[in-house]
């Protein structure tokens, strides 16, 4: 499993396996140093080498340039114009994701929460696994290490489950998510020439191909894993249902959530010291949450936005009049999603200068007819989009999440839903685009 994993990223390009390779390497040795010293100063010092390293790496590979050219203007404010220090830097594909997936094994480790492994080839393949390898889920060592130990036997259950998952996820990408991708792409490339109207209907579609194309590859890794005999976490639990920020966080890419919660928020200081502390906290992990995302400020502004948002919601839940205006669900829907696409736009947006031009477009109130360039592009947009949302409220309705649909099904009932959804996929398929979180 661990030759198939390194052949499948080296695949992409084969220079940056020694990455993966150098975190593995630490974090085993840090792993069995942390468990074995005696004082908790010595296992600091080793938990730092960790954090040292592994954060090192990825500041240099992922925001060396943007602290440079951020520093650079900054500086020009003053009057002083420092010469260019940017490097020609390739970002390593899945770096932020194995790089928090290791730390959370020297950190479990640091707080009593699991024991080292004493097997590398076990610890180098929970790493580089490679369903998850390049955009999680964001596995912790004590779910996914001992399924890597232990010997892995056929289930017809994880078998079905797997077949019909990885095939949700082709739909929800190359189907519903690319198609949307085209209109978003096509207005998001020039803002301040399209209306109000026209902003605001790639601003949703973009809400809508994020979300499906992520939990699109969530499906197909988690799907992919267990036909191969591995049980991941689940990623995504129906997010534009939630009628809270706070809900949205628990079920939006929650192997990150969690992990943010788990490794920096309680970590800060959580909830125990303080409304005021608890702001803090809250604040930053959401501005570093942001900028986990991606080297730009647009990310850091997303975070804040949605930082500022949780902050506002935490305080309200202590008054009355909020619980009970929280009991109107309709009303808790509309503001989270509202919120939600707000902070879309400078997600989405290339530069800040583009997202402020969106916003403003959007606050000039022309609502005019949209743009629709190619009538074809529209209407299979707006018709594999009602097609996944009816694929969310039929998951919904049933109260079953999409990792379980298929668990019971006949090799025959199994054989035609399969082909039915695959039928789908080919009438449907028009265009294929990375999936958006390659490039985080």
């Amino acid at each position: 499993m661990l030759v198939s994993s390194y052949i499948f990223y080296a695949w992409w390009d084969w220079r940056f396996l020694s990455l993966i390779l150098i975190s593995s390497i630490i974090d085993y040795s840090v792993g069995s140093k942390i468990y074995a010293a005696r004082t908790n100063r010595v296992k600091r010092n080793w938990l730092l080498l960790s954090l040292i390293s592994n954060l090192g790496l990825l500041s240099v590979f992922k925001y060396y340039n943007f602290f440079v050219d951020s520093f650079a203007e900054l500086a020009k404010l003053f009057g002083w114009q420092p010469n260019d220090l940017t490097l020609n830097i390739i970002l390593p594909v899945g770096i932020s994701f194995y790089t928090f997936q290791t730390l959370s094994y020297t950190i479990d480790i640091y707080r009593g929460q699991f024991k080292p492994t004493h097997n590398f080839i076990s610890f180098c393949t929970y790493i580089a696994l490679f369903p998850q390898l390049v955009a999680g889920p964001i596995e912790r060592a004590s779910n996914l290490l001992p399924q890597v130990e232990r010997p892995r036997k056929f289930k017809k259950e994880w078998f079905n489950e797997g077949l019909v998952q990885i095939t949700i996820g082709f739909i929800r990408k190359i189907v519903i998510a690319d198609t949307l991708g085209v209109y978003v792409d096509t207005i998001y490339a020039n803002t301040g020439i399209y209306n109000s109207t026209s902003i605001i209907l790639a601003t949703i579609f973009y809400a809508f191909q994020i979300y499906f194309d992520f939990s699109g590859y969530s499906d197909i890794a988690i799907g992919t894993a267990k036909l191969l005999g591995f049980k991941f976490n689940q990623n995504f639990n129906l997010p534009y249902f939630s009628s809270s920020l706070t809900e949205f966080w628990r079920k939006w890419h929650m192997s990150l959530s969690y992990w943010l919660r788990d490794y920096l928020y309680i970590s800060l200081g959580g909830n125990r010291k303080g409304i005021k502390i608890t702001y803090r906290n809250l604040m930053l992990t959401m501005l570093l949450g942001g900028l986990w995302h991606g080297s730009s400020w647009n990310f850091v502004i997303w975070g804040g936005i949605h930082g500022t948002v949780l902050c506002v919601e935490k305080f309200l839940n202590s008054k009355s009049l909020f619980t009970s205006i929280r009991k109107i669900k309709l009303l808790g829907f509309s503001f989270t999603f509202l919120v939600v696409l707000f902070a879309w736009v400078f997600f989405r947006a290339q530069t800040f200068d583009s997202a402020i031009t969106a916003i403003k477009q959007i606050l000039t109130f022309s609502f005019g007819p949209p743009y629709i360039g190619n009538i074809s592009v529209m209407v299979n947009s707006i018709l594999v989009l009602a097609i996944g949302l009816l694929i969310d409220f039929y998951l919904k309705y049933k109260d079953i999440p999409l990792e379980e649909v298929g668990r019971n099904y006949t090799p025959y009932k199994l054989s035609f839903i399969i082909s039915i959804l695959v039928i789908f996929i080919c009438l449907f398929y028009s265009t294929s685009q990375n999936f958006i979180y390659f490039q985080f």
